[in-house]
């Protein structure tokens, strides 16, 4: 599932795990959302387009959704950010932000990232 172009930027915490809450959906099953953003330098890269994903497994299989696409700037950074919204029918475990490109960075330097649970509406 992960390309060997994939880099791992942020790994979930128990804390922000156990943030996460999940909803029910219409569908049968459950939906995790989360706001996230990146802000990445790519020193070397310009140009280049990019993707954030969000990699995660639930239960025994193995999930990954698309949050954001980009291209690199000429100063080489980028903010890729997005809603995540993630279907879960058993449990929310290893949770993995990675950015993908087509040619793997030498460096990454992550400016910041914020992840951030979306409130349900429901009471």
């Amino acid at each position: 599932m992960f390309s060997t172009q994939d880099q791992l930027l942020h790994t979930l915490t128990p804390p922000q795990l156990a943030a996460a809450r999940p909803r029910a959906t219409a569908l049968d099953g459950r939906m995790v959302e989360l706001e996230i953003a990146a802000w990445l330098h790519l020193p070397g890269l310009s140009d280049l387009p990019v993707s954030l994903l969000i990699s995660y497994r639930d239960g025994d299989q193995q999930r990954e959704i698309s949050i954001d696409h980009g291209r690199i700037d000429p100063q080489q950074r980028i903010l890729l950010s997005g809603v995540a919204r993630l279907p879960v029918k058993q449990k929310l475990e290893g949770v993995e932000l990675r950015l993908r490109s087509a040619v793997a960075p030498q460096t990454v330097k992550i400016e910041e990232i914020f992840i951030q649970p979306i409130a349900s509406n429901l009471n």
